[in-house]
């Protein structure tokens, strides 16, 4: 083999089955798709990237596990999901081109690794993000439909044995709602709502049109709008740019009764915010899969308020997610290798 003809060196840094990395290399036969079991942890469930934490190799191992991330061109998965590996390795290997995050939220971790700007620069970061839109669509759906339908009500009359007076429940296609962040995920929000009838609208700053959205909506003017809206559904990732973005000054200015759910990163509400809206009543019903802390603190008020649904953020999580992830990479790899651009690029100035 000519050296115009070798294979690139995709090194898997994270858990893969062995049935995923074999298609990968049938998806982009110019990858040589490198694995070694024994180095990474064992998954103890679906996409549990970072294995096993009772996971430990011995000196030779680790030395092991260095010397084969560190002769990649190209990696799935940051090794050990540790900012700091990934760090080593960035340093160690000078013809790294490319890593692929396993987590839509990728950019934290590459934040947190704190590299220089040429690394930055020679190395290109992508995420899952868009992979996990389907799944995390569905929760906002089941999210606006449980405060519409008053689940709270139900479960407490249901538990007491009580049969109240007949009461009217919301209608998803009687109500407008508002998609904060129109990236994969709000898309397949938007396209799941506006086929139960609802009416979209949507904050984006690029203005381009979002099919289902027939509203755009700047994210500086949520403040205006969203006394119009009945949902608010959260789909943003987390940077310095969008934390408490739905705050105080939104919260204060919402219609009494809306329903809030977030699939996107628990930064983007102010919790505390929340909590009083909440209580006063602007807020009808929250429906949360993601949190500012994680796990959430016993301590929050948030596990016991009568009108919130905490998920311990697993709406992402789905059988199929290894498999999505692995042709994800697949198909950048083939970008890289045609000189095209690839999908889901970490910003790394804002790192989402």
């Amino acid at each position: 083999m000519t050296e115009s003809e070798k294979k690139v060196r995709a090194v898997v840094a994270v858990p893969l089955p062995e049935e995923l990395c074999r298609l990968i290399e049938e998806l982009e036969p110019r990858l040589e798709v490198v694995s070694d079991p024994s180095l990474v942890p064992p998954m103890r469930g679906p996409a549990d990237w970072s294995g096993d934490p009772g996971f430990t190799r011995t000196p030779q191992q680790q030395e092991a596990f260095d010397a084969l991330v560190d002769s990649a061109d190209v990696l799935f998965g940051i090794p050990d999901v540790d900012p700091r590996a990934l760090a080593r390795t960035v340093s160690a290997n000078p013809r790294l081109r490319w890593v692929m995050t396993t987590a839509a939220g990728g950019g934290s971790t590459v934040r947190a690794a704190d590299l220089g700007r040429a690394d930055l620069d020679r190395v290109v970061f992508t995420t899952s993000a868009g992979v996990h839109g389907g799944t995390l669509a569905e929760f906002a759906v089941f999210a606006v439909l449980a405060g519409a339908k008053g689940l709270p009500r139900l479960l407490e009359d249901q538990r007491d044995r009580r049969w109240p007076e007949r009461w009217e429940m919301r209608q998803v296609e009687e109500m407008t709602v508002l998609v904060v962040g129109l990236g994969g995920i709000g898309a397949e929000c938007a396209r799941r709502f506006d086929a139960l009838g609802a009416r979209v609208w949507g904050t984006s700053r690029s203005g381009r049109p979002v099919e289902g959205v027939e509203r755009l909506v700047s994210p500086d003017a949520l403040s205006e709008v969203v006394a119009e809206v009945d949902a608010i559904v959260v789909t943003l990732p987390g940077t310095a740019q969008t934390r408490h973005l739905i705050g105080d000054d939104v919260l204060r200015a919402v219609r009494p009764g809306v329903i809030v759910t977030n699939v996107g990163r628990g930064s983007v509400i102010d919790e505390a915010a929340l909590l009083r809206a909440l209580d006063d009543g602007r807020v009808g019903f929250a429906g949360l899969d993601v949190f500012e802390e994680e796990p959430l603190p016993e301590d929050s008020p948030l596990w016991s308020h009568p009108r919130v649904l905490v998920s311990p953020h697993t709406a992402a999580l789905s059988s199929r997610e290894e498999e999505r992830i692995a042709r994800r990479f697949a198909e950048n790899a083939t970008r890289l290798l045609d000189g095209r651009e690839l999908r889901a690029v970490v910003d790394t100035v804002e790192f989402y």
